[in-house]
């Protein structure tokens, strides 16, 4: 029988930890987190909501909502939930900008998203902000309407963002050409 030194060796693990790091598919962002109480017979008893939204800044983005008894886990289970409804979202200009201006509503939320010029920023509030940002838009003015609520302003953005059409999908759908969708 022969005994090689392949088989007697152990495996080694890297020293250094740079080796180790795995590539994130995602960037996530905690929007929310609240506390939320149900009275029972013996008293309160406290649990904890987090609202998570995920982007690659490339065009994809996606929200998630989890409860759990402790903080951690509650943004665990938001951030996996995230990664599951996942949206492309339709954006120009180099990831720069959405392609025409839009309405989300929910609830008693409605959010107004409009194009803006190159170098005007983000114009929005947290909620809005975050979620434009790990889609990838850098020049987008919005207004929100009605309702403030993180979770109601959460699900009319992305209701408005899913909405967006670009104008090749458009002509397409028209059985056109581009130059002649107006």
């Amino acid at each position: 029988m022969e005994n090689t030194n392949k088989d007697n060796k152990r495996e080694r693990k890297p020293f250094n930890k740079k080796f180790n790091k795995e590539v994130k598919e995602f960037e996530e962002r905690v929007v929310q987190i609240n506390r939320i109480s149900k009275t029972v017979k013996g008293g309160r008893k406290m649990r904890f909501a987090a609202i998570v939204v995920v982007g690659d800044k490339k065009g994809r983005v996606g929200y998630g909502i989890g409860k759990a008894n402790e903080v951690p886990d509650a943004i665990r289970k938001a951030s996996e939930t995230a990664k599951k409804n996942v949206a492309r979202i339709p954006l120009v200009d180099g990831y720069r900008t959405i392609p025409h201006a839009t309405v989300g509503n929910y609830g008693a939320g409605q959010i107004v998203l409009r194009p803006a010029a190159q170098g005007t920023g983000i114009v929005a509030g947290g909620v809005v902000r975050a979620i434009l940002e790990l889609a990838g838009a850098t020049d987008v003015i919005s207004k929100c309407v009605g309702s403030r609520t993180p979770i109601n302003q959460v699900h009319a953005t992305m209701k408005a963002l899913t909405e967006l059409k670009t104008v090749n999908s458009v002509a397409k759908l028209r059985g056109i050409k581009v130059e002649e969708v107006r």
